[in-house]
């Protein structure tokens, strides 16, 4: 590892929302949690749109930008990357930081393809750095509280798990023609929210087998190209000429838990006045808890309480009796909140503490294996779609 004893050297490759993201949070790390940590030397941030990494750059406290992800690899000085780009990137940046001897954090997918998430998870097997994946909502002190709920029984035998991602950035059909619509079946509401939620399913409730009655569709199938740089989901000038979609902007499917369980599963990126809709129930004999993260400082628990005429749903508000709240906020007292720019926070202090070593790290990130299980769940769900539904044994987890 290239990790020196006295600092971290942390470089973020894409300054994008998600980008910005990944910047403040490394921002952060030292802000958060217990001693142990080296001081976090910001380095660079790395961005084909000189323009925007500068402001970026400025805006985290980063030394410099840089204006590609090679010129990342070919400094000595950065010990651990983040890769925040188009998904079809990941595989080659990540073996360049991985050859260069620097740790990595992925974001979410794994890759543009099953085939180069195989390649990467392969990768990982053999590298002698820390590899991780971006999975955020992990890092919810009310996901982590419900995963603790299941964990110990509290909501008796499973019964049913329903989760969804909804959201509304897709909804205008003179939005530009981005890399988010381009790739096969999979890589558009799937990959991009349903990995989430799909992550956020088998960290609460165990693994996924099988999947059934998949469905894809696409609402709005030509959109504008764009006539420049489009950060994000922000809106940006079109040209007259239209481009295909290439992936599904909604989906729905089912799955069977190797523990028996059922969940039933809905996507979509075209779902009117929903701007980060990822919210699930998980109900069992002996209780139930859900969770939305339209009010992420909270989520929803009821049991079997002494008498049935007090029994119903509790709101549970976030405080320093959840997992990550205590150490992991300024003012830790209930009902100050919860962010998802927390969650960023907490995931790279999570990464950093791993590389470092410390004494009492954070719950360690997602891994490679890990997001190429996901990329074969969602690459199930495509195969029961083009089968009319028909049940797809989902790979054993590794």
């Amino acid at each position: 590892m290239t990790t020196s004893a006295e600092s971290l050297s942390v470089a973020v490759i894409g300054a994008g929302m998600a980008g910005r993201s990944h910047a403040a949070g490394y921002r952060n790390v030292n802000t958060v949690f217990g001693a142990g940590l080296p001081p976090v030397r910001l380095a660079a941030i790395a961005d084909a749109n000189v323009g925007l990494g500068e402001d970026a750059a400025r805006r985290y406290g980063f030394e410099k930008a840089l204006p590609n992800w090679e010129a990342v690899v070919e400094d000595p000085t950065i010990d651990a990357v983040s890769i925040v780009v188009g998904n079809a990137l990941h595989r080659p940046i990540a073996e360049a930081l991985v050859a260069a001897g620097k740790h990595v954090l992925c974001e979410k997918p794994l890759a543009g393809s099953l085939e180069d998430a195989r390649a990467m998870a392969e990768l990982e097997r053999t590298a002698d750095v820390v590899t991780a994946v971006g999975y955020t909502f992990r890092r919810s002190p009310g996901i982590a509280a419900i995963r603790e709920h299941v964990r110990r029984g509290e909501l008796g035998d499973l019964s049913l798990f329903g989760g969804r991602y909804w959201c509304d950035y897709a909804t205008d059909p003179n939005g530009p023609l981005t890399w988010r619509f381009k790739g096969g079946p999979g890589s558009g509401a799937l990959g991009d929210v349903g990995s989430h939620i799909i992550d956020v399913a088998e960290y609460v409730a165990g693994p996924i087998t099988a999947v059934s009655g998949a469905t894809l569709s696409t609402q709005i199938p030509k959109r504008p190209l764009p006539l420049g740089a489009v950060v994000g989901h922000k809106a940006a000038p079109v040209s007259d000429e239209m481009g295909e979609v290439e992936n599904e902007d909604t989906a729905s499917f089912t799955a069977r838990f190797e523990s028996g369980l059922v969940g039933t599963f809905s996507v979509t990126r075209t779902g009117f006045g929903l701007p980060n809709g990822l919210a699930f129930d998980v109900l069992g004999l002996g209780g139930r808890a859900a969770f939305d993260q339209h009010r992420p400082a909270e989520y929803l628990f009821d049991d079997a309480q002494p008498e049935a005429r007090t029994r119903g749903a509790r709101q549970i508000i976030a405080g320093p009796h959840m997992p990550y709240f205590a150490g992991g906020v300024p003012m830790e007292a209930p009902g100050v909140g919860a962010s998802n720019a927390d969650n960023f926070t907490y995931q790279a202090r999570a990464f950093l503490d791993q590389i470092a070593g410390v004494t009492d790290p954070q719950p360690v990130c997602a891994t490679f294996a890990d997001a190429l299980r996901t990329m074969e769940i969602i690459q199930a769900v495509v195969g029961s779609s083009r089968t009319d539904g028909a049940a797809v044994t989902v790979p054993p987890a590794a």
